[in-house]
């Protein structure tokens, strides 16, 4: 079994994909009765509203201790609220993550935008648990929508030969989310109304981009299918199953760190560092999912293998460093094995696994092998941290921080070690 580096990929896509890319948008393109942006505004509109939807989808990070304060809910509650967004999202990418290859990626995308801006009236009138669910379920749901079609229409609208889509999908994801966690917890412990002012400013930019995303180009031309397309499943085309199955250790390890600092990260953070100041909650996940970001785009230079192997082996090192840092309570140890760790997590997944595999798709079946890229991703990124709240009342925050953490050195050690034996055959070749 072979993984494929993204110059493979592009070379691929240069012979095969790229004619049928440019024939698809030609025929959407002439087909659309609304003027359209130019393609590089496009590009980065479309980059922009999955950033606001990331954005969205971390900032109720912060307020789950203030939640939890005011509504008398355990730990088991928190990670259930935090799961319940996973499973709309995935709910979601299974039903609607291939739509766009049928209807186009413009129509998805501004569905996406007005679920993303009902999420936020949900969490503007919530005075309790119930309508917490909701607004989080609607969330998962507006970034499961608009996965498969965000990641497709940002590969169809790049600048040819570039092959940026899946680095900006990739760091506009990562951004939005570092962005969401920090700018939340500062308004939060800052600013006032904390629980409704971030709502009221994000259901205001959702307004703006579903009207917005209506002026992209229409890159995936209307064809039959929709109905068949509604049917829940994962589809990784026959070319891409190779490179998906060695990518899957990594692909498992990376989300579960980063959903472990999204739901329970500002609780330890607190915790370790011994202070009830909001924004340090908002800092770790800013370090996870901001120096994820950064590494994707400063080292988008690197091979996606090279990427893959790397980033395992600095979720590793980043694990183990968080893993004392825990145990002896040291503050700066602390946030160093964070942003290692999420170093690891922006170069194992996105500058790899998700680079390599976005390009061994043909147009007609890319969203369907990004949805089921985001499917694995995200039940690695909330089952794990469900099983660690039903942990923590039990054992405690602390013990069941070093268990994960430990966990999750085990698993990127594990992925390193898969992905090498699984380039052997390859060297052998050479």
């Amino acid at each position: 079994m072979t993984i494929r580096s993204a110059g493979t990929g592009r070379e691929r896509a240069g012979s095969d994909a790229i004619p049928d890319r440019q024939m698809v948008t030609r025929a959407a393109e002439e087909n659309a009765p609304r003027p359209a942006l130019p393609r590089s505004a496009a590009f980065w509109l479309v980059a922009g509203a999955w950033f606001l939807l990331l954005f969205a989808a971390a900032a109720p990070s912060p307020l789950y201790g203030v939640y939890q304060t005011e509504w008398r809910f355990s730990a088991i509650t928190l990670t259930a609220v935090f799961g319940v967004y996973a499973l709309g999202l995935l709910v979601a990418l299974l039903v609607f993550g291939s739509v766009s290859d049928y209807l186009g990626r413009r129509r998805v995308i501004s569905v996406a935008m007005a679920a993303g801006a009902g999420a936020c009236a949900l969490f503007l009138a919530a005075h309790g648990v119930g309508l917490l669910f909701a607004a989080r379920a609607l969330s998962g749901a507006a970034v499961g929508t608009a996965a498969g079609a965000v990641g497709a229409a940002l590969i169809d609208l790049q600048p040819e030969g570039s092959g940026g889509g899946p680095v900006v999908t990739s760091a506009a994801n990562l951004s939005g989310l570092a962005a969401g966690g920090l700018g939340t917890s500062a308004l939060v412990q800052y600013g006032p109304a904390p629980t409704h002012l971030v709502w009221w400013l994000l259901l205001g930019a959702f307004a703006v981009a579903a009207g917005a995303v209506l002026a992209i180009p229409e890159t995936a031309a209307e064809r039959p299918g929709f109905l068949a397309a509604l049917r829940p499943r994962m589809t990784v085309p026959r070319q891409a199953r190779g490179a998906f199955a060695a990518a899957l250790p990594v692909m498992i390890a990376a989300p579960a760190l980063s959903g472990f600092y999204l739901s329970l990260g500002p609780s330890l953070a607190a915790q370790v560092l011994g202070s009830r100041d909001l924004l340090w909650g908002g800092l770790v996940i800013f370090l996870v999912t901001g120096i994820g970001a950064a590494a994707t785009v400063a080292l988008r230079g690197v091979s996606g293998p090279a990427a893959m192997l790397a980033g395992c082996l600095t979720l590793v090192a980043g694990a183990v460093v968080t893993l004392a840092a825990i145990e002896a309570a040291s503050a700066g140890a602390f946030l160093a094995g964070t942003a290692v760790a999420g170093g690891g997590f922006g170069m194992g997944f996105f500058l790899g696994a998700f680079r390599i595999l976005a390009l061994l798709a043909s147009p007609g079946q890319r969203a369907s092998l990004i949805a089921a890229i985001w499917i694995v991703f995200f039940l690695a990124f909330s089952v794990p941290v469900v099983i660690a709240g039903v942990a923590t009342t039990h054992f405690g925050l602390h013990r069941t921080a070093l268990a994960y953490s430990a966990a999750l050195a085990v698993l990127a050690a594990g992925a390193a070690g898969s992905f090498l034996l699984h380039r052997r055959p390859r060297r052998e070749q050479c």
